[in-house]
């Protein structure tokens, strides 16, 4: 991305470019160990650790405290001057006869700045703050705007949601890190990049990294690309314009980013939410796992009785909504509305259980009233044209002024327009004048068909693939406020809003998705303004709001495969973001077996992470192993939460081939088990005559002398399986094994046959003399028969031993 630093250089001296222009004319700001220094052609000359005196800014590039763009060509400011107090700026840009009046205050830990006025504003198209080029790269929070080295960190933060942290690279205000529409699965973005960034409020560049907002005069319609759509109107939004864009600059040592951060959120008015009396970016109860077990009036009890058994005191529904727009319940599981989901929330407090929901923010169901029968007049829409002919109320085909707006495909779900208080379906567009909407479907989605007169306005609904139409700003705010009520009335305590990038609807941008859950968050009475929430997206504003993200899906593998490489890179992105950790959804089903379940926990301690687990009741009841799995969340999360695990064993723990068990010694301590995991594959491959079909494998027990464990399962049924150690015992593992049935041996005196479903069958009986293995390599053999000749057809093997034990302790 070419910054502003290019885009100006021809505007700036030798002197400034090199950094040598004189400190006498500077204008200088000190909070704490941040220096900030500005000279009189308003470029940025210090962003300095007063402590060490170790100036961070990028001097090779130039960074104006704000600058302008006017018919996209940007300026940067040639003159600074200040009163004696330092509070009230002038910034001047002669080539576009502007002067920018800023209001600036110095807090004890950082430095606001704001627009307060600007000559000749309506020709400004928007302003930037900075970019600020400075030499931190170590840790870039490209959504927080913190950069951090190992001695200094450097921060901006956008005041109010108008004030966009990034850069206008794109003019649709979207995030530029990545088209999430563009891709086909998450799983692939993940797969192709090494970094998965969210937003550019920092980033990285040659020389270290920059810091950077900017804010956008929005007093007419534009019309640009957005969402795969050529053209659409991004409509006028009054909001002052740049007039009241603010910003806050800070400088501190790393470690107390976050203690800074508070300060701005509590001197400011910005969103500062609270879980068990302290701030949800640093409470413990911020990362908690929580359950997604659907529930109505009458199953609750026995969600509420899962979610207790696990030890986690959150119980989330999945889907409880008919409609999204007004956000109305399904009939079917709440009877009387909010009305039922409030019997719901009060029973499940007095057990210690909060509840929450699933929803998708501004995306609008076809059935809802904000579509049927009369549409709201405030859906989104892609842009306008004209009917330039009367058309009565059953016309199969409507000409229309222009093909503008109507005939891009790619992203148009339900090919939806809207006539007065009609919406119409059409098959599409004529290929060449005159323009007509072609096979259209009169009084679409239960509106009533109507005549219409020549010069009356057609518009493009702008919809989502989800088969959902969006809403533009007024709507979309008014979705918040909906949202608020349904926390005020029925006192839910979490809430994700899925889908929040449909808010770009709105044309603003990230601005529209800020818009969307500031409404939100102002509309809340203050017990739930300390919700738990989380988001599809976030954006630098909205940081300040969000509990915590938890990306990461079940559907698309198996239980530790679904979108593994996704769920890492996200770890990486909270750490630099300051954000909790999560590791996303996983699914426990009839077949989820403990070793999956450890292996969750296990990731889970490693990185401090929550997690979601979805299931049901009939998933918990027909699994063999639940209350096993049961008890090992409960454990887990116990010790994980009480900080038990120390932070070199949590790096260990965060490689993925490392497995552990743990058990419980008291109610504040547990015995951890690292365990030595290897993994093999019999095939029906038959060599030559007389070969036996069987399999060598060399198992490397870095433990020390015990009996080997192992899971041995079947793609099909196979015939008397046999494992020999070391070419000294052979063990023989029954007469037979099914399809999907999992011989499984834990060191004791037999294996066990469990059905797919992890209920015991039936087991076999063995010494355990003969499956000790001393440490180092051991020579595993393995043969079975397979009932068919599919030389495609495996059993899978897993061995392991077990290492020294490591007692861990509560710390909180």
């Amino acid at each position: 991305m070419k910054h502003l630093f290019y885009k100006v250089a021809c505007l700036c001296t030798t002197a400034t470019l090199l950094g040598s222009c004189s400190q006498s004319n500077n204008l200088t700001y000190q909070t704490g160990p941040f220096l900030l220094s500005i000279n009189d052609k308003g470029n940025v000359t210090e962003l300095t650790d007063a402590n060490t005196g170790t100036n961070y800014l990028a001097s090779q590039e130039t960074s104006p405290l704000l600058a302008i763009r006017v018919n996209n060509q940007f300026e940067a400011p040639s003159k600074l001057e200040w009163d004696e107090t330092k509070e009230n700026l002038t910034l001047t840009f002669p080539q576009n006869d502007v002067q920018v009046k800023l209001k600036a205050v110095k807090h004890p830990k950082y430095i606001s700045f704001e627009v307060a006025e600007v000559t000749n504003n309506n020709n400004v198209d928007l302003v930037t703050w900075g970019p600020y080029a400075n030499a931190i790269s170590k840790q870039v929070g490209e959504c927080v705007g913190v950069v951090r080295g190992d001695d200094f960190a450097l921060g901006i933060q956008a005041l109010n949601p108008k004030t966009i942290g990034g850069y206008p690279t794109n003019e649709d205000d979207t995030d530029p890190s990545f088209d999430i529409f563009a891709t086909t699965s998450l799983v692939d973005v993940a797969d192709s990049m090494q970094v998965l960034y969210r937003g550019q409020t920092a980033m990285h560049q040659p020389w270290g990294s920059v810091i950077q907002a900017y804010c956008r005069n929005r007093f007419e319609d534009r019309v640009i690309p957005m969402w795969n759509h050529d053209k659409f109107v991004a409509p006028a939004y009054n909001d002052g314009g740049v007039i009241g864009s603010k910003i806050a600059l800070f400088g501190c040592v790393p470690d107390s980013v976050l203690n800074y951060i508070a300060d701005i959120e509590q001197g400011e008015g910005l969103p500062h939410p609270m879980i068990d009396g302290e701030w949800s970016k640093t409470s413990p109860s911020a990362a908690q796992a929580y359950i997604i077990y659907d529930f109505d009036e009458k199953t609750l009890d026995d969600a509420i009785s899962f979610t207790k058994k696990t030890g986690l005191k959150y119980l989330y529904h999945g889907g409880p909504f008919k409609t999204w727009g007004k956000f109305e319940l399904n009939p079917d599981q709440f009877p009387n509305g909010y009305a039922s989901l409030k019997n719901c929330v009060d029973r499940a407090n007095k057990e210690g259980i909060k509840l929450g929901l699933h929803t998708l923010s501004n995306f609008t169901t076809t059935n809802d009233p904000y579509v049927t029968p009369v549409p709201d007049k405030r859906l989104a829409k892609v842009g306008s044209g004209l009917i330039v002919e009367n058309i009565d109320a059953s016309a199969k085909e409507i000409p229309i002024s222009s093909p503008d707006f109507f005939n891009e495909m790619r992203n148009n779900t339900l090919h939806g327009v809207m006539v007065g208080d009609e919406l119409i379906r059409y098959e599409k567009v004529s290929d060449k004048a005159p323009w007509t909407l072609l096979n259209c479907q009169r009084g679409a989605w239960g509106t009533k068909a109507a005549a219409h007169t020549k010069g009356d306005t057609i518009s493009k609904l702008l919809d989502h693939g989800y088969a959902v139409f969006l809403t533009d700003t007024e709507l979309t705010k008014e979705q918040g406020r909906n949202l608020a009520d349904l926390f005020n009335e029925t006192g839910i305590m979490q809430i994700s809003f899925d889908g929040l990038e449909g808010a770009w609807s709105t044309g603003l941008g990230q601005y529209g998705l800020s818009l969307m859950i500031k409404e939100w968050y102002d509309n809340l009475e203050e017990p739930y303004k300390n919700c738990i929430n989380d988001a599809s997206m976030t954006t630098h504003y909205n940081w300040h709001t969000f509990t915590r993200m938890n990306w990461g899906e079940p559907w698309y593998a198996g239980f530790r495969e679904s979108q593994l490489n996704y769920r890492l890179m996200n770890q990486d992105f909270y750490r630099r973001n300051l954000i909790p950790n999560m590791l996303g959804w996983f699914k426990y089903g009839p077949q989820t077996g403990i070793e999956d379940v450890e292996w969750l926990l296990a990731r889970s301690a490693a990185f401090d992470a929550g997690y979601t687990l979805v299931t049901n009741k009939a998933a918990v009841e027909q699994n063999g192993l639940s209350e096993q799995n049961i008890t090992a969340i409960r454990e887990w999360e116990k010790a994980r939460l009480s900080g038990a695990f120390p932070k070199e064993l949590k790096m260990e723990m965060e490689h993925l081939a490392n497995e552990y068990h743990l058990e419980p010694i008291s109610e504040t301590s547990w015995d951890l088990y690292p365990y030595d995991v290897q993994r093999f594959k019999h095939t029906n491959v038959v060599r030559q005559p007389g070969e036996p079909v069987q399999s060598k494998w060399e198992y490397n027990n870095t433990n020390s002398r015990q009996p080997i464990q192992f899971l041995l399962k079947a793609d099909e049924n196979i015939k008397e399986p046999v494992l020999s150690i070391n070419n000294y015992s052979t063990v023989p593992l029954g007469t037979y094994l099914k399809k999907d049935e999992t011989a499984k041996y834990t060191g004791r005196d037999k294996v066990i046959i469990y059905d797919q479903n992890w209920k015991e069958l039936r087991s076999v009986p063995v010494e355990a003399s003969a499956m000790m293995v001393d440490n180092g390599n051991v020579s595993l053999v393995f043969t079975c028969k397979f009932d068919s000749e599919d030389n495609t057809k495996q059993a899978s093997a897993e061995f392991k031993t077990v290492g020294d034990k490591m007692t861990l302790s509560a710390l909180r």
